[in-house]
């Protein structure tokens, strides 16, 4: 249709390249005008939100983050304009901002807080070979249908009471079963089951009957380090002496400081694997927590042991250096 080729017309052209009329006609005038067949870029419609009211809004979320797209719809309102909460959350993200969960932290005291920038620095230089030779132990407590609560599935309209598609609810989780377990870079050590609340003699006889063992099945070598934290049952006086009659070494641990315990990965990757597994009652769930704190790779705690320096640089503990 070039005039270089001479003219046609709008019909011959449609039935040589099986287009509509309208289509056509659109790509011919678009020639005419512009000298060209693509489409021209669009400004767009105008932004709602005037960089007044963009620099207030940033200003009300830098201040108070847990502002919510209800606030800030009223703020402008307030001031004039009239948005919705979809302009309110382009316009953020346009800023480099986006929605997420409030990460959760230990409650510091400054006590705390100078206690776990001391241990910071204290291990900041460390080689990953000193790494290597800790035993990293805590307690975890894992509800019987817990994490199942969470789970999603691809079902159809009317299959939503399909056993298949439910999980079990019964009141206060179905009871729970406390585990205390240890792991350094060389794979899982023993899993523990706690049974009743546990006080310093349990505790005592947890250690009697998991550590040593572990630490000879793990083959931990001469000079092995032992953490844990600092629970009143963990700093009695009689464990403190058991310890010390084994001439084990005991890592010293700021307290209020679960994040910097890599088990805390493993914990959440047990978890998740025993809710894939739906246990039905308490001995169950025992049995399959520890078939799979076994199958837990060698390589996953390997791993944790080798980047356990970025917990000590995390802006977690950054943080506290400003403080």
């Amino acid at each position: 249709c070039r005039p270089t080729q001479g003219w046609k017309g709008y019909k011959t052209i449609t039935k040589q390249l099986g287009e509509k009329v309208t289509t056509v006609g659109a790509i011919i005038r678009k020639w005419k005008k512009d000298k060209r067949t693509v489409n021209l870029p669009r400004p767009g419609a105008s932004c709602k939100i005037s960089p007044r009211g963009v620099a207030m809004i940033m200003r009300t979320v830098r201040n108070q983050p847990r502002t919510t797209w209800e606030d800030l719809v009223n703020d402008l309102k307030a001031a004039g304009t009239i948005v919705t909460k979809k302009t309110i959350g382009n316009t953020l993200r346009r800023e480099g901002l986006k929605s997420c969960s409030t990460r959760k932290v230990p409650l510091l005291k400054k006590a705390h807080i100078h206690a776990r920038l001391k241990f910071a620095n204290e291990y900041l230089n460390d080689s990953e070979d000193n790494w290597v030779k800790v035993l990293w132990s805590d307690e975890t407590k894992i509800e019987l249908f817990g994490i199942n609560s969470t789970r999603r599935v691809w079902r159809r309209r009317n299959a939503a009471y399909d056993p298949k598609n439910t999980v079990p609810t019964v009141k206060h989780g179905g009871g729970t079963t406390m585990l205390w377990g240890c792991f350094s870079a060389k794979g899982t050590g023993q899993l523990h089951r706690i049974k009743g609340m546990m006080d310093r003699a349990i505790y005592h006889q947890i250690l009697g009957e998991n550590l040593l063992p572990t630490a000879r099945a793990l083959k931990m070598g001469r000079g092995w380090v032992f953490q844990h934290d600092n629970d009143p049952k963990h700093t009695a006086k009689a464990t403190k002496e058991w310890l010390k009659k084994k001439h084990i070494n005991v890592l010293e641990w700021p307290s209020q400081s679960p994040d910097l315990n890599p088990i805390e990965n493993l914990w959440r990757e047990l978890k998740v694997r025993v809710a894939k597994r739906q246990p039905r009652n308490l001995n169950d769930l025992e049995k399959i927590c520890k078939e799979e704190w076994d199958k837990i790779p060698p390589e996953m705690c390997a791993n944790l042991v080798a980047n356990y320096k970025k917990r000590l640089t995390s802006p977690f503990c950054q943080n506290f250096d400003q403080t």
